[in-house]
């Protein structure tokens, strides 16, 4: 909760520039829609993407890895 309050903390004062005008805004606007978007797909990837593919790599492990078995001789 916390990475998600930072986050749109950032991406909303990120806002003032990506809806400025005057001059030179042309250079602000695009610096503001680079940085709030890449915060927005930073943070959608750091929240909910690697934690699902963790969980799926995780459970393929546990299916695809050797259990030790009773009759196989313990290597010290």
């Amino acid at each position: 909760r916390p990475i998600i309050m930072t986050s749109f903390a950032f991406i909303f004062g990120m806002l003032p520039l990506v809806f400025a005008g005057g001059v030179g805004a042309v250079g602000n606007r695009s610096i503001g829609t680079g940085a709030a978007g890449g915060m927005l797909i930073g943070t959608l990837v750091g929240v909910l993407v690697i934690p699902v593919l963790f969980v799926i790599f995780q459970s393929l492990q546990e299916r695809i890895g050797k259990k030790p078995s009773e009759d196989d001789p313990e290597i010290l």
